[in-house]
């Protein structure tokens, strides 16, 4: 069964912000930056040190988050999406079209260098969404 985490957008400030809420739930906080990724090469030296991704985990709560890449402005309604973590790929590969129908695609569903079949998208209510499956080891 597929289970859904709120994943938030930074300004630039994600690593101050989950270590914020590290502090108030407590559990275990990890953070993958940009730098120490395959995509390093391309992106430009002010985003090395971003983050490409963090999750804090504490007692059931699960906060995913990252910095915002792109230059486009960072307002409430784009700094929020669900993130839907599938138990299988033909869970993945079901539900991926079935919740994007009638929305816009951003990324299809491809493999991942994290190892995971990843897609995003905003459905036609204007709510948006990450998939992920991670693949096994």
């Amino acid at each position: 069964m597929a289970t859904i985490n709120p994943y938030l957008q930074f300004d630039g400030n994600c690593d101050q912000a989950m270590t914020f809420y590290k502090e108030c739930l407590g559990g275990k906080l990890t953070f993958m930056r940009i730098r120490d990724t395959p995509m390093a090469n391309d992106m430009p030296a002010e985003n090395q040190s971003k983050i490409m991704h963090a999750n804090l985990s504490a007692d059931g709560i699960t906060i995913l988050a990252s910095d915002r890449m792109d230059s486009a402005a960072l307002v409430r309604g784009n700094d929020v999406y669900l993130m839907l973590y599938c138990s299988s790929e033909e869970e993945i590969r079901t539900l991926f079209p079935k919740l994007s129908a009638g929305g816009s695609n951003k990324t299809e569903l491809k493999e991942e260098f994290w190892g995971a079949i990843y897609g995003d998208f905003i459905d036609k209510f204007e709510v948006r969404w990450m998939m992920n499956w991670d693949k096994p080891e």
